[in-house]
């Protein structure tokens, strides 16, 4: 039982005694025991009460026949024994202390077979069972960083410490909060004893960990190897990513002006809201390598300023101390930072019309467009024209292919009256900044005079014609079906015959359709060309003009081709009231020419001295022929020479002039 040993005055006069009178003898007294320990060593505490002591036996005569021990309390209160063990023992198991802590002493001594005794040796037994006031583990940080290992774990200063004193501390770190740092309930071996350097050897490294969720629980090991109750889970939580981090409101290219950038970050753990005490979130922005602008939390603004390219880094630290800003902590070298590129224009390019015109080209309009920084847009901007002094707006030109560095427009000068124009250009750099000039290099007024390109006149005529309609000959050719003509004509500037030119041969059709043929001027101006045979046609000479020469085109002509028509008849004399005629024929017609519903054709009979009388109006086939069956019922027909022949008359839908077959004589009878 633990406390106080009561022992009477008669038990202690009993103890001295036994033990304190050695017997008289002739014969000397036997050495004490040598080399007496407590098995585990006599300076360390036990949490048991039961302890083993070993000794040696000195070589003696007479020999050793018993042996005698006792335990003592710390005041010297005799508590166990005397005990008499009835031979030569070296050792003796099972000691078993009174419950109270404390260095107890065991005494041996020897007894040999004479009865002599001999002088006591003695040992400590150090009993403590008491476990020591518990320690609370802290780390000082609600969520653990990268960089904030390894990591000091602080076990806060021990409870009451025992007799035995502190051995040190035991710590668990796990995924479970329920572990605890030794398999025992109530004690610690000492190789679960993580530190031993007693009560000041309180810090606890953990050299590294997941990201995630950990516990960590400690306990205080006394000298003797109790182990205070585990302390409260300790809750480490562990985030080792730096916070993503957006750069908002970047421009794509070239701006004219200031920018306003905002950086927004994101932490899917630890988290961006600030909290009272520890390491504080941030969100940076450095711009050119500047000292950075930040603000505490999840959002940061900076404005860049100036012309040129800017260089912005941006950044975040979370709530456990990740970051990104490329530095060192801890000796851990951060992430670089994110960055972008920004970049300012605000000056407008310079922009001049070209010195002067390009002789060989005056309707090409150029002008020269430089710009330092952003460069000049080449999607962009456009040149104008107006009759000068007019006020009216400028009308944009086609713009023509240019080269890098000028801006290039074509203006058709045919289509404007003759007169002086003036010119504006409107260029564009990268960034948007306008510039506007209407000026040449040398700084004189870009205004052109209409006409600027020499002035042509192209004639065409047929080389045989018939006139037709009161028409000049030249201007109307007739041909029969399945004839050609000869076209021929001159290009001309002035009186300067224009050789080697391109001119091209319009015919265009009734139905649309339309051919075309190169020639080439000879060196007089003069061409000619055998148009093919076909339906009738309007024709005409283009000559598209060039860089210095107008465009010119011919008085239209026509060239109207004669139908073809062919008729039979059964037999040259008719009996009035016998068997009919049969009227039989074709119309000629280049492919594709016959209308879809046959060709009209009349049928017409002449009398001696008469005009010519359609009698019948029939149809062809697709082909172009036809068929009639006319019988003579009139007595008056007898001996009368009758005069017949198909005509073509003139159809909307018919690309050849009226026609005619040739008479055919038949006589009633």
């Amino acid at each position: 039982m633990r406390g106080r040993l009561a022992i009477s005055h008669f038990a202690i006069a009993l103890a001295a005694l036994c033990c304190l009178i050695v017997p008289m003898s002739a014969r000397a007294a036997p050495p004490p025991p040598a080399f007496l320990v407590v098995d585990g060593g006599e300076e360390v505490w036990r949490p048991s009460r039961t302890f083993r002591i070993l000794w040696t036996n000195p070589a003696s005569s007479p020999p050793i026949a018993a042996v005698h021990y006792r335990v003592r309390d710390p005041r010297g209160t005799v508590v166990v024994g005397p005990v008499r063990v009835g031979w030569a023992a070296s050792d003796v198991d099972g000691i078993q202390v009174p419950a109270i802590p404390g260095a107890y002493t065991a005494d041996v001594w020897l007894e040999d077979t004479a009865g002599q005794w001999s002088g006591p040796a003695s040992a400590q037994l150090r009993f403590d069972d008491e476990r020591p006031g518990g320690v609370t583990p802290s780390v000082g940080a609600t969520w653990i960083g990268r960089t904030a290992f390894p990591l000091p774990v602080r076990l806060g200063p021990p409870g009451r410490a025992p007799l035995s004193g502190l051995r040190g501390y035991a710590v668990s770190v796990s995924a479970d909060p329920e572990r605890t740092p030794c398999a025992a309930a109530d004690r610690c071996t000492s190789v679960e004893t993580d530190l031993h350097g007693g009560p000041g050897d309180d810090t606890y490294a953990i050299s590294d960990l997941p990201e995630g969720t950990h516990y960590v629980r400690a306990a205080a090991v006394s000298g003797s190897g109790m182990a205070s109750l585990a302390s409260d889970p300790l809750t480490l939580r562990v985030d080792k990513t730096h916070p993503t981090t957006t750069l908002h409101d970047v421009p794509a290219g070239w701006v004219d002006g200031p920018v306003g950038l905002t950086a927004a970050a994101a932490d899917h753990d630890s988290g961006m809201v600030p909290r009272a005490g520890g390491v504080q979130p941030f969100t940076a922005i450095s711009i050119d390598g500047a000292t950075p602008t930040t603000e505490t939390g999840a959002s940061v603004a900076a404005t860049v300023l100036g012309e040129g390219a800017h260089r912005v880094a941006y950044y975040a630290r979370d709530l456990a101390g990740n970051v990104n800003d490329g530095g060192t902590a801890n000796g851990i070298q951060n992430p670089p930072p994110s960055g972008a590129l920004v970049r300012i224009d605000s000056t407008p390019p310079t922009l001049s019309f070209a010195s002067a015109q390009d002789p060989s080209a005056p309707e090409l309009i150029r002008a020269t467009i430089a710009d330092s920084l952003s460069g000049p847009d080449a999607a962009r901007g456009w040149i104008g024209v107006r009759r000068r002094g007019s006020g009216d707006p400028f009308e944009p030109l086609p713009a023509a292919p240019a080269p890098p560095g000028e801006m290039r427009a074509r203006w058709g000068s045919e289509a404007y009256p003759d007169g002086e124009y003036e010119f504006r250009a409107v260029g564009f750099d990268h960034a948007g900044n306008k510039a506007t000039t209407g000026l040449r290099a040398g700084g004189a007024e870009m205004v052109l005079s209409n006409p600027l390109k020499e002035r042509t006149t192209l004639l065409a005529e047929f080389v045989e014609g018939a006139s037709g309609e009161g028409r000049p000959p030249a201007y109307r050719s007739a041909v029969r079906f399945g004839q050609g003509a000869s076209l021929q004509g001159r290009l001309v500037s002035g009186s300067r015959p224009l050789g080697s030119m391109p001119v091209e041969i319009v015919e265009r059709y009734a139905d649309g359709a339309t051919r075309l043929s190169p020639v080439t001027t000879a060196a007089d101006g003069s061409f000619s060309v055998q148009l093919a045979a076909g339906p009738s046609r309007e024709v005409s000479a283009v000559f598209a003009g060039g860089q210095t020469l107008t465009r010119a085109t011919s008085p239209a002509l026509r060239l109207a081709v004669r139908g073809e028509v062919r008729m039979t008849t059964s037999a040259k004399v008719a009996k009035v009231g016998g068997a009919p005629l049969l009227f039989a024929g074709r119309v000629s017609a280049a492919p594709g020419t016959i209308p879809p519903e046959g060709k009209a054709v009349e049928l017409q009979f002449k009398l001696p001295g008469e005009p010519w009388t359609e009698f019948r109006t029939i149809r062809t086939d697709p082909r172009g022929r036809f068929r009639h069956r006319y019988r003579f019922s009139d007595d008056d027909s007898r001996g009368v020479r009758f005069l017949f022949r198909a005509y073509a008359p003139a159809q909307g839908d018919w690309p050849y002039e009226p026609a005619g077959s040739k008479p055919i004589a038949v006589r009633g009878r």
